[in-house]
């Protein structure tokens, strides 16, 4: 399988590569990835509706810069109608508004939607105020590597999915919240089902296209092919034809497939964009 197609995308996500560049942000995770994130590197927080086009945008913008600043800060994003709770915690009045934090604190926001370039200043600006105040950066390059985590990634490197599963299963037993570990298992189980499918899934799907278990498979192979777009898609179809407990199914999968991916991947953010309008 691994000479097959192209896992680099989905292994750099696994080891951790793009988990800074965006997260939802849920009572259970608000303080690890904002309060404690924001002592690492500045945290910008997007309060957004899918509902909104306005905000759909402004994610778009955000999402763009923080993948080109590459770990300099963390996008958060707070769905505020699937989490009220936690968008409160802010006292917004008005979506899309954007609050960024640093050391636990917040440091500066704006309402409403801005133009890419007043966006660029606006984060260069809040990079410029945190310089050398945060630690993130310097403690993770200092800190050494856990044995059984370099263990753990040799084996997925070499594709020895089941050995690297066992691996991380064990750094997830000793410390569930581990971010990599759980990254890694992810791709692991994903891999491993998609190699188990037929070469025919995808023509298999079009031909029966209501057929909620031909579109798993044909969505994990077009994913493993890099047909990325397509298997969201196909997906995205399909919620909008079920109900009920089927569509609950068929949203799940697809939220598991955009969780292979770094949150600020443009077919990522076009996929949960397509999503909130099926769903709505």
């Amino acid at each position: 399988m691994t000479g097959a197609v192209d896992l680099s995308g989905l292994k750099k996500n696994a080891t951790g590569a793009g988990a800074a560049a965006g997260v939802e942000i849920t009572e259970a995770n608000f303080e690890a990835e904002v309060l404690v994130r924001s002592s690492e590197v500045p945290v910008v927080v997007l309060l957004w509706s899918p509902r909104s086009q306005a905000c759909l945008k402004l994610l778009d913008a955000l999402a763009a810069l923080a993948a080109a600043d590459a770990g300099k800060w963390s996008l958060a994003t707070i769905n505020v109608e699937s989490a009220p709770r936690v968008g409160a915690i802010f006292g917004v009045e008005a979506v899309p508004t954007v609050v960024a934090l640093a050391g636990g604190q917040p440091l500066a926001s704006f309402e409403g939607p801005q133009p890419p370039e007043q966006l660029r200043r606006w984060i260069d600006s809040l990079l410029s105020a945190t310089a050398g105040q945060l630690g993130g950066e310097d403690a993770a390059a200092q800190a050494p590597v856990d044995p059984a985590l370099e263990d753990a990634r040799e084996k997925l490197d070499s594709g020895d999915f089941v050995g690297a599963a066992a691996a991380y299963q064990a750094i997830l037993d000793a410390d569930p919240a581990h971010a990599e570990a759980q990254g890694a298992l992810r791709q692991i189980v994903f891999l491993q089902r998609a190699a188990a499918h037929p070469s025919t899934a995808v023509a298999d799907a079009d031909a029966a296209p209501d057929d909620i278990e031909l579109a798993f498979a044909a969505a994990d192979v077009q994913v493993l092919t890099q047909d990325v777009p397509e298997a969201f898609a196909r997906l995205t179809a399909l919620v909008k034809r079920t109900s009920g407990d089927d569509r609950t199914r068929v949203r799940t999968r697809l939220i598991e497939l955009f969780e292979l991916f770094d949150p600020a991947d443009p077919d990522v953010i076009a996929g949960r964009r397509n999503l909130a309008n099926a769903l709505y």
